[in-house]
């Protein structure tokens, strides 16, 4: 997974330069970042800041449950347009979606870096408007760092879940990295393991809403970085699985590349990831859905992402003889 040294250098920095992500460890980084300027300007002569924005902050807090503020100049900023440049990332459509109607897609995998989630649903990098008209994506994040000031202010450009498929009209399209924070302890180069056998919630909140369910894998998501060995049992996987019950994310120890050498760091590699969105399932809507109703749907959504893997892998370079796993 080692980058050709003939690739500009110049891209390697914007990852690294703009904190703003929707990833666990890089997200975490800044969101202390913003909690330490908002209680650092206290002590400066721009406290006053911090207080106005305080003010604002509690007369705004309800704000991320009732559909968030979506900022088009951020998603369309030239900055994404460099980071999809740097791996680079593209975006597959296989089957068409009615702008009618309002989605529930399922991203897998989660990886460390959820790139193809972010650069995809979050931003216009990719072009989904283009290949997606007349659909607005959505991608959801944790509550907690709606609770973060001034970053939580950037991801108010989303909106919450219910919020999205209760929009009458359609054309809302909500992507859901269904494997989570916990996933990402597994994302390593040239595995292929989900956390999907017990992830039901979103298959209810489909059912709820009527949403049809569609299906997305991200061909080279677990390659943009390696992770410290944590095999089950380990101490290192039981450390990490208790700060995630502590503080809602996983902490992988990953590592990649640096920023001017290829042989260490904490830059991604440059590795192509290719989104690929497969045809959507139809989904009966019912308020209160039975459990045996919600596994069989998850079953059949199983068996549609496992088609679609299969049906792509080779274009992506993976083995005939990989398929996916669940835990």
């Amino acid at each position: 997974s080692q980058p050709s040294p003939c690739l500009p250098q110049f891209q390697s920095m914007h990852p690294m330069k703009w904190p703003r992500l929707p990833i666990d460890c890089p997200v975490f980084i800044s969101a202390q970042c913003c909690i330490v300027l908002f209680i650092g300007l206290f002590f400066t002569r721009f406290w006053l800041i911090s207080v106005l924005y305080a003010t604002w902050w509690l007369l705004d807090w309800d704000t991320p449950s009732k559909g968030g503020r979506r900022i088009h100049c951020i998603r369309n900023s030239i900055i994404w347009r460099h980071m999809k440049n740097y791996f680079p990332v593209t975006l597959v459509k296989t089957a068409e979606l009615d702008p009618s109607k309002n989605y529930v897609v399922g991203f897998h995998p989660h990886g460390v870096l959820v790139a193809g989630a972010f650069l995809n649903f979050c931003t216009e990098a990719t072009g989904f408007s283009q290949l997606f008209p007349g659909l607005t994506p959505h991608m959801m994040m944790l509550t907690l760092w709606f609770r973060v000031p001034f970053f939580r202010d950037y991801l108010l450009s989303g909106d919450s879940a219910s919020y999205v498929l209760r929009r009458w009209g359609g054309g809302n399209v909500l992507a859901i990295a269904v494997g989570g924070a916990q996933e990402a302890l597994d994302a390593r180069p040239g595995t292929f393991t989900l956390l999907l056998k017990n992830r039901k919630g979103f298959i209810r909140l489909a059912m709820e809403h009527g949403a049809p369910l569609v299906p997305v894998f991200s061909f080279g998501e677990n390659e943009l970085f390696d992770q410290v060995n944590n095999p089950e049992g380990s101490w290192l996987r039981r450390t990490q699985h208790c700060l995630q019950q502590i503080m809602g994310i996983s902490l992988p120890l990953f590592h990649a590349r640096g920023m001017f050498q290829y042989s260490f760091g904490l830059l991604p590699y440059r590795w192509p990831i290719f989104t690929v969105v497969g045809k959507p399932i139809k989904v009966e809507k019912k308020h209160n859905p039975s459990q045996e109703e919600v596994d069989r749907l998850h079953q059949t959504y199983i068996e549609e992402l496992c088609k679609l893997f299969e049906e792509h892998k080779t274009k992506y370079n993976v083995p005939e003889d990989r398929h996916l796993e669940f835990i």
